[in-house]
C-alpha cells in the first residue's frame, strides 16, 4: 500500500491504487461511515471524477467496494469536486472524488467527504487502520449506478447565478484555458451567465496537470500570448479536478492564490480569515478580519474555520496560497444565497476577482496592486525523495549551525517557523520557506522579497542551495 493520505487526499502512482488499494480504502471509508453512524445500510456515496485516464478505472474499483459494503455508489460523472461536494451536502450523503488534482497523469488519489464535508485527520487515521483489513483478492464486480451527474453540475451552476448583478461582469471579455480542467464547462457558463464574453481556449483530450501554486513558465508564456492576441480583459483556467483557480490579468500577469483569497475576504466583509503560514506575510496587515495561520492542507484550514465558527464569527472564509477558498457560513452576494461550502472551490474567487475591480472602477492589475501585499514567488523542486525531503528540513530545524550554514548566502536570519517546514525570516525582511508536499516527491519553495525579480531569484538560488546540501 504505497499510497497514502497527504494534504488532500489519498495520493500515489496510479499502479498502486488500482492494484486493490483505493478499492481497500474504499472499503474502510464505506466502515467508518456505519460504524460511525453517518451512513445507515443503503445509503448514497456519490462518485466524481476527473479527466484522468485512470479516473474511471478507479471510480469503477471503489464503487463496487462501496457497494459490498452495503452502500449505493451513485455516479456523477466528471466535475468539479467542488460541485461533488455541494451536490452530496446537499443531499444528506458522503462522496469520493477520484482525482489527483495538479499531479501528473501517472499519479492519481481519492478525496472523501462525509455527508457534512471533507473528512478531517482523525478520519484519515481511521480510514488508513482499516485499510489494511479492508483488501480482498477477489475482484468486486462492477454495478449499474443512478447517474446524477447532470444534477450535480447543474446546482452548482445555480449555486453562482446572480453573483454579479446589474450587468457588473457584462462587456468583460475573459480566456478560459480550458486544457483537462473537470470545471472548464461549469465555470464557462457561470461567466456566461454573469455576462461575460468567453473566449474558450487550449481544450485538451490528453490529461495536463496545470498546478495552479507553482505555475510553469510553459503555462505563464501560454496565458500571456493569449491575453495578447486576444484582446482579452483577463484569463481563468482552474487545475484537474477545479477546486484551485488560476488567474491572469489583463498584462499576462498570473496573480497569486493568496492575493485572490485576500480579494475574496475583503469582497464578502469576512470577519475571520483562516490561511496556512505559507500564504503571504502581508495579508493581516491588508485584512480587517481576524487572521489565524495553520499547517499546510484543507483539514487544518477546516479545523480552523469550526474554531472561528465556534467564537462567534459570522462570515469564516479559508484559503489557501493556491488560490481554493472555504466559506464557513451562509453569504448572500447579488441575489445569489451561497451555502456554506468547506472545500476548496475555484469558482468563488474568480468572480470575486473581477467583481472587486469592476465595483472599484479598476483593471484587475491595477486593483491587485492597490493591495500592497509583500512580492512572493513559489516553486518546486520536482522527483524530490519525500524521505530526503524531511530529513533536510529536520536537520536545519534541529541545529542553528547547520541553518546558519545553509543560509548564509541569503544574510541573518534571526526568525524562524516550523509550523509546517521550515519559514525564515530575514532581517532584510526577506523570506524563505522549505516545505516538502504533501500529496507528491517535491520540495515547495516560497519566498517573499521587494520585487518579483528578486523574489524568483530567491527561490532560484535557494533551489540550487537546496541540491548542494543534499547532493542531488
Amino acid at each position: 500500500m504505497a499510497a497514502k493520505f497527504g494534504t488532500s487526499g489519498l495520493r500515489g502512482l496510479v499502479g498502486d491504487l488500482t492494484d486493490g488499494t483505493a478499492a481497500a480504502h474504499a472499503r474502510a471509508f464505506a466502515r467508518h461511515l456505519r460504524q460511525s453512524g453517518m451512513a445507515a445500510s443503503g445509503a448514497p456515496v456519490f462518485i466524481g471524477r476527473d479527466m484522468r485516464a485512470s479516473s474511471p478505472e478507479i471510480a469503477a474499483q471503489c464503487a463496487a467496494a462501496l457497494f459490498d459494503e452495503g452502500l449505493e455508489p451513485v455516479d456523477c460523472g466528471v466535475l468539479p469536486t467542488p460541485a461533488l461536494a455541494l451536490h452530496a451536502m446537499g443531499e444528506r450523503g458522503a462522496a469520493l472524488m477520484i482525482t489527483g488534482s495538479h499531479i501528473p497523469d501517472d499519479r492519481n488519489g481519492v478525496k472523501f467527504y462525509r455527508p457534512d464535508g471533507e473528512i478531517d485527520k482523525n478520519d484519515e487515521a481511521v480510514i488508513s487502520t482499516l485499510a489494511p483489513g479492508c483488501r480482498t483478492s477477489a475482484v468486486p464486480k462492477p454495478q449499474l449506478m443512478r447517474d446524477r451527474s447532470l444534477q450535480a453540475n447543474a446546482g452548482f451552476i445555480e449555486r453562482y447565478r446572480g453573483f454579479a448583478p446589474d450587468g457588473l461582469l457584462r462587456g468583460l471579455r475573459i480566456g478560459l484555458y480550458e486544457h483537462s480542467s473537470a470545471a472548464s464547462d461549469d465555470l464557462a457558463v457561470i461567466l456566461k451567465d454573469a455576462g461575460v464574453e468567453i473566449v474558450r481556449l487550449g481544450k485538451s483530450r490528453v490529461f495536463i496537470p496545470v498546478d495552479t501554486e507553482a505555475v510553469s513558465e510553459e503555462t505563464r508564456t501560454l496565458a500571456a500570448g493569449w491575453v495578447r492576441s486576444e484582446a482579452l480583459d483577463g484569463l481563468v483556467s482552474a487545475d484537474g479536478d477545479g477546486d484551485r483557480p488560476l488567474v491572469v490579468d489583463e498584462t499576462g500577469q498570473v496573480l497569486r492564490g493568496d492575493a485572490l483569497g485576500l480579494i475574496v475576504a475583503r469582497y464578502l466583509g469576512a470577519d475571520a480569515v483562516v490561511t496556512p503560514v505559507t500564504s503571504n506575510s502581508g495579508i493581516e496587515r491588508q485584512c480587517r478580519a481576524e487572521v489565524s495561520r495553520t499547517r499546510v492542507g484543507s483539514p487544518f484550514v477546516i479545523a480552523g474555520m469550526a474554531e472561528a465558527l465556534a467564537s462567534g464569527r459570522q462570515c469564516v472564509i479559508g484559503f489557501e496560497a493556491n488560490g481554493g477558498v472555504l466559506t464557513g457560513n451562509a453569504i448572500t452576494v447579488g441575489t445569489a444565497d451561497l451555502a456554506p461550502l468547506p472545500t476548496r472551490d475555484s469558482v468563488l474567487p474568480i468572480l470575486c476577482a473581477f467583481a472587486a475591480a469592476r465595483a472599484a472602477g479598476q483593471s484587475l492589475s491595477v486593483y491587485v496592486a492597490s493591495l500592497g501585499l509583500p512580492v512572493a514567488a513559489s516553486d518546486r523542486i520536482e522527483n524530490f525523495p519525500t524521505e530526503t525531503s524531511r530529513a533536510l528540513i529536520a536537520d536545519l530545524s534541529a541545529d542553528k549551525a547547520t541553518r546558519d550554514r545553509f543560509f548564509e548566502p541569503f544574510g541573518h536570519a534571526p526568525a524562524f517557523d516550523l509550523t509546517d517546514g521550515l519559514r525564515v525570516t530575514f532581517e532584510t525582511g526577506e523570506v524563505i520557506h522549505l516545505r516538502p508536499s504533501g500529496n507528491a516527491p517535491e520540495m515547495r519553495i516560497y519566498s517573499e522579497a521587494a520585487s518579483e525579480g528578486e523574489a524568483l531569484s530567491v527561490v532560484e538560488r535557494t533551489r540550487e542551495r537546496v541540491r548542494q546540501f543534499t547532493h542531488t
